[in-house]
C-alpha cells in the first residue's frame, strides 16, 4: 500500500515524492542561478502539494542538465551559492531534500555528487557517484563509498545515482550497511526504460529494501529524459509508477518498520542474509566463506574479464572526450558532512 500516494500518513511511515524536472539547459552562471531558484521553487511546491510529505527527491542532473559541460564557471561546491539555497530551502519549507549537483574537483575532472539535507537545513548524506555512465560521462569515480544516514521517522536511507543502479553489488551494499530506502536519481532517456525498471524493482526484492527512483523529464531541445518515478517495495512490488509529464511529483508511503520486520522474520527468499550463510540448514551458520572469483580479484587488484582484450570501447574518445592519462589515485577525504563543511 502506498497510502494513497501519501495522502494517509501512518505513524511508521515515510513519505517521498519524486520529481519528474524538467530537463533544463545550462550554459551559464546565470542559468545556474535561475536554475538554483526553480529547484528551489519546486521544493516549496512540493510542500504545498502534500503536507504529509517528509522527503522530496530531484533527479541527477536536475541542476546542471545533460550536456556534461565540466566548465568550471558552472561547477558547485559544498560551500557554495546553490547548496547553500537548498539548505536553506529545506529549511523555509520544513522538509527534507535530496538533490545532485556536479561538483568542482580541483584534482581533476568534476564530481557527479548527490546530497541529502534534512528540514533543519543541515547536510546529512554526501555521495559521489561511484559509477559514471562511460564513455558518454566525464565525472572523475567517486571516492567516498556509499554513505548512508538517519533519515525522516527514524529511517535508514542510502543515495546512489544513475547508471551505480545497474550493478547489483551497488544495492546489496547499501542493504548491508542498513538503508531501508534506496534513492536513485537519474538523468536517463528512454533507450534504457526496461532496463530501469527491471532494476529497480531487483535492487528492492534481492535485499528486503525499498528503491524510490526518478529520472530528468521532457526535452531540452537535443535529449529526451524519461521521467518515469518509481517507488518500489521491498518485495519487489511497485508502489508508484511516474509518467513522462514534466514536473510531476510522485507520491508514495513506505514503511521502514516493515523492511526492518522482513528482514527479522522473513526465512526464504531472506537474500541478504543467506548471502553470506550459505546453506545454513545444512551447517551451523550456514558458510561464510566468499566463493566469488570477481569478488576475490577485484579485492587484490586482479580483476580481469575472459574477454578483456577484445572490450573496444575503454575511454570517452567515443564521445568526444580525450583519452586520461591520469591514473586514478583514490585520494581519501573526509566522510562526514560536518567535517566536509
Amino acid at each position: 500500500m502506498s497510502g494513497l500516494g501519501g495522502l494517509n500518513k501512518t505513524p511508521n511511515g515515510v513519505v517521498l515524492g519524486m520529481v519528474q524536472l524538467q530537463l533544463p539547459n545550462v550554459v551559464t552562471p546565470a542559468d545556474l542561478a535561475a536554475q538554483t531558484q526553480r529547484i528551489c521553487d519546486l521544493v516549496a511546491k512540493a510542500r504545498r502539494n502534500l503536507p504529509t510529505m517528509d522527503l522530496v527527491v530531484f533527479p541527477e542532473y536536475s541542476l546542471h542538465g545533460l550536456s556534461m559541460d565540466t566548465n568550471p564557471e558552472i561547477m558547485c561546491r559544498l560551500d557554495g551559492p546553490e547548496v547553500e539555497a537548498f539548505r536553506q530551502a529545506c529549511c523555509d519549507h520544513q522538509i527534507w531534500g535530496c538533490f545532485s549537483i556536479m561538483e568542482y574537483n580541483p584534482n581533476g575532472n568534476p564530481y557527479n555528487s548527490g546530497l541529502i539535507i534534512d528540514d533543519k537545513g543541515e547536510l546529512k548524506l554526501y555521495y559521489r557517484k561511484l559509477h559514471p555512465w562511460v564513455p558518454v560521462e566525464p565525472w572523475e569515480p567517486g571516492n567516498l563509498g556509499i554513505p548512508v544516514c538517519e533519515g525522516p521517522n527514524g529511517s535508514t536511507i542510502a543515495l546512489i545515482i544513475c547508471h551505480d543502479g545497474m550493478f547489483p553489488e551497488m544495492a546489496r551494499e547499501c542493504a548491508y550497511k542498513g538503508a531501508e530506502i534506496m534513492i536513485r536519481t537519474a538523468g536517463y532517456t528512454a533507450p534504457i526504460r526496461h532496463s530501469w525498471q527491471i532494476t529497480n524493482q531487483a535492487n528492492a526484492f534481492c535485499n528486503l529494501m525499498v528503491t524510490a527512483s526518478v529520472c530528468m523529464c521532457g526535452t531540452d531541445g537535443t535529449f529526451d529524459s524519461m521521467g518515469e518515478g518509481m517507488i518500489v517495495n521491498f518485495d519487489g512490488t511497485p508502489l508508484a509508477t511516474g509518467s513522462h509529464r514534466p514536473d510531476e511529483i510522485i507520491t508514495a508511503e513506505v514503511r521502514p518498520d516493515l523492511v526492518r520486520e522482513a528482514r527479522q522474520h522473513w526465512s526464504v527468499e531472506n537474500n541478504i542474509y543467506q548471502f553470506g550463510h550459505r546453506g545454513y540448514v545444512a551447517v551451523k551458520g550456514g558458510a561464510q566463506d566468499c566463493p566469488y572469483t570477481y569478488m576475490q580479484d577485484l579485492v587484490n587488484g586482479s580483476y580481469r574479464l575472459p574477454w578483456e582484450d577484445e572490450v573496444i570501447y575503454t575511454d570517452g574518445t567515443s564521445c568526444g572526450f580525450p583519452a586520461p592519462t591520469r591514473e586514478y589515485q583514490g585520494e581519501e577525504l573526509p566522510s562526514e558532512p560536518a567535517e566536509i563543511l
